[in-house]
């Protein structure tokens, strides 16, 4: 069986609102289009994959528990919506506070740990984010890099994917359609 192309999506400022350092699943505020775009993926049969670093839990802000109850709440509220995330992996590491890692993005150990637990295809997927370091594991993989320009995005980040002439998207809704456009048509069942 041919490995299937995911979606890697950063949680923050590209899914839902960026709260910095989210613990209470009150507080998510989904981003308009979200839901519908992660929908498209799931009906087209793409593996949606979420991968987030969650530095808070190293800095002792939120804990591995509350972060579970946000994902968890997440899932709930994308599932109202017709739609589901197929695995998330997440990094509770900072360099500061609990030394260097392989998982903390842009490093590309979570993505590796995906791509050989759910059978993917890098070299087919996409990378989409508010930050430079979601979407530069692209290129490791040869996959396609997506950068949203949106509120959370940094103006640095801004500024080298303009020089890096990278693809920008105002949204994930808009990054989804362009990616779903380069892959071939679904069959038509009979």
């Amino acid at each position: 069986m041919r490995a299937r192309p995911a979606a890697f999506l950063d949680r923050d400022g590209t899914i839902i609102r960026d709260r910095n350092y989210l613990r209470d699943p009150a507080d998510i505020i989904m981003l308009p289009g979200a839901p519908g775009a992660i929908r498209r993926l799931n009906e087209r049969g793409i593996a949606v994959v979420v991968v987030t670093n969650q530095s808070g839990i190293a800095r002792g802000l939120l804990s591995e528990a509350d972060y579970e109850t946000v994902r968890a709440r997440l899932d709930a509220l994308l599932g109202r919506e017709g739609a589901h995330i197929d695995a998330s992996y997440m990094c509770p590491h900072h360099p500061d506070a609990s030394g260097p890692c392989e998982c903390r993005k842009p490093g590309i150990g979570l993505y590796r740990r995906a791509i050989a637990e759910h059978a993917l295809d890098p070299a087919r997927s996409l990378f989409v984010g508010d930050r430079m370091r979601d979407v530069t594991p692209a290129a490791a993989f040869g996959g396609t890099g997506i950068l949203l320009l949106v509120g959370s995005t940094p103006t640095a980040d801004r500024e080298r994917a303009a020089a890096e002439h990278m693809p920008v998207a105002a949204s994930l809704a808009e990054a989804v359609d362009r990616y779903l456009l380069t892959l071939p048509a679904p069959a038509v069942q009979q």
